[in-house]
């Protein structure tokens, strides 16, 4: 009898134990599967999520922020991202018609658009920032919205802001005014020093820049870019801050001059000519 009842608990052990394997394998199965299924849904999601980046990356969102400069109708727009190329020869281009937006050795595409807008009268590209001066009579309200539009969509959308086009078969001849050069004498070596370390930076702040056109007669020549060009105090920040500090640290220089450019000589004839008519109108009424 009691051999008989332990041999039905072994029997009924027996039966719980297989019941228990059976569950177990049956739940090893579906866990299996399961696990398959997943790995077959991330696999089968694998290439979109891979696609996703590329997509993203096609258009860039950025922020433009701009400045103001010295010169009320230049303002200098920084859109967080490289404006020249960095291996271009100079340290700035000035587009100052629109023909020069197109013509060798630097057309750019987006100047050309911005030359393009009423009351724009230049534009002035430097390493990462880009400056924008419009005529006088132009309100910064109605063009500052579409230069934003312009500068956004070719930063966003990759294109080519400055090119590099040979010249009459040759290569540019511009190369940077400030740059060492194995021929200059001791002193204008210290100028152009001067001039790059301590005056440039405070320059391109203001959204312009600074040419070294030569030293002659204790006389150092130079000419303003960007919006320090059209400044009206280009005159003060030529003689109270360039020419103080060139005649302090270098005992040779004894004065600072501005250069014109032929086309700048003549616009300023014209403008004392009318100047002049005017004074002759109003006294001889």
């Amino acid at each position: 009898m009691a051999s008989a009842s332990s041999r039905a608990l072994v029997r009924s052990l027996s039966a719980a134990a297989a019941a228990r394997c059976q569950i177990r394998v049956t739940t090893s199965r579906t866990f299996a599967r399961c696990l398959s299924t997943q790995r077959m849904s991330s696999a089968s999601l694998r290439p979109q999520l891979a696609a996703r980046p590329a997509a993203m990356t096609q258009r860039r969102t950025i922020f433009i922020q701009t400045e103001s400069t010295p010169n009320a109708d230049a303002l200098k727009f920084l859109p967080n991202h490289a404006v020249l190329p960095a291996d271009l020869p100079v340290p700035f281009v000035e587009y100052m018609s629109p023909r020069a937006t197109i013509a060798p050795p630097y057309p750019s595409p987006l100047a050309a658009k911005l030359m393009n807008i009423d009351g724009i009268t230049s534009v002035f590209y430097g390493a990462d920032f880009i400056t924008v001066t419009k005529a006088a009579d132009a309100n910064w309200a109605h063009v500052r919205p579409e230069i934003f539009a312009l500068i956004t969509e070719a930063i966003t959308s990759g294109e080519t802001i400055v090119s590099v086009v040979e010249r009459d078969g040759g290569p540019p001849e511009e190369m940077d005014s400030l740059a060492y050069n194995e021929d200059d004498d001791e002193v204008v070596g210290m100028i152009k020093e001067l001039l790059e370390t301590r005056i440039r930076p405070a320059i391109q702040e203001d959204g312009g820049d600074i040419e070294f056109r030569g030293f002659e007669d204790g006389m150092v020549k130079l000419k303003l870019r960007g919006a320090c060009r059209t400044c009206d105090s280009s005159a003060v920040t030529l003689k109270n801050g360039i020419e103080g500090m060139l005649m302090h640290y270098i005992e040779e220089v004894k004065g600072v001059e501005q250069v014109l450019d032929q086309e700048e000589e003549i616009a300023l004839s014209e403008f004392a000519k009318f100047e002049e008519k005017l004074k002759q109108q109003k006294a001889s009424a």
